[in-house]
């Protein structure tokens, strides 16, 4: 009987090692696909440095709550983070349902090739909801920017410019700019926004505050 159990612990434990590695991979894509350091990422998710850097060894394994806490810094669901598929360097199609949402605060925003880590181009679709805002304070990127106005309205201010753009408008920011993009109307906002990734540290997400 003793023997049982002591094969049913080891099964466990090699269970849950697989698991801390799976864990740890995925972690580790994400972030990468993000362009954020581990120290980056511990600060969204309000964790310390060395909480990313042991889950992303495997070294531990988290909670449902640790790893959600983590997740939601991203942000990315938990159902969303296991079903990445980590091996789709070669995948060109990318239908709309299948690209996860990484907008926060009723923006949705997807980006396409979302699970190529070394892409070099980023091009993200968004649905700003009414009253989105990306601050109160005019935000930078370190990279150029261009986008463009599928449906709706929004109100893009550059440096101590302000323009409201609809359907097929178009703009283009250059790098450390400042702007702020609101939608003030009362309905959703759709554009599209490319950019390169020169430097991928730069969080792309428009809030609703």
């Amino acid at each position: 009987m003793s023997g049982s159990f002591y094969g049913l612990s080891r099964w466990e434990n090699r269970q849950e090692e697989s698991m801390s590695k799976d864990i740890g991979e995925r972690l580790r894509f994400i972030r990468d696909v993000r362009g954020w350091s581990q120290r980056q990422l511990a600060r969204r998710a309000g964790v310390t440095n060395s909480a990313i850097s042991q889950m992303e060894q495997g070294r531990i394994s988290p909670s449902v709550a640790s790893l959600k806490k983590v997740l939601d810094g991203i942000p990315i669901s938990l159902a969303d983070f296991f079903s990445l598929d980590l091996k789709a360097q070669a995948r060109c199609f990318y239908p709309h349902n299948s690209m996860p949402n990484s907008g926060v605060q009723g923006v949705i925003s997807k980006l396409v090739g979302f699970d190529k880590p070394n892409r070099g181009l980023s091009m993200e679709w968004q649905s700003l909801p009414p009253g989105s805002d990306t601050g109160s304070s005019l935000i930078t990127a370190d990279e150029d920017r261009a986008g463009v106005v599928f449906s709706g309205a929004i109100e893009l201010t550059v440096g101590v410019d302000s323009s409201l753009m609809g359907p097929g408008d178009g703009f283009y920011l250059c790098a450390l700019r400042p702007y702020r993009i609101r939608n003030l109307s009362e309905e959703p906002c759709i554009i599209a926004l490319s950019y390169y990734l020169q430097s991928r540290a730069v969080d792309t997400s428009v809030t609703g505050e």
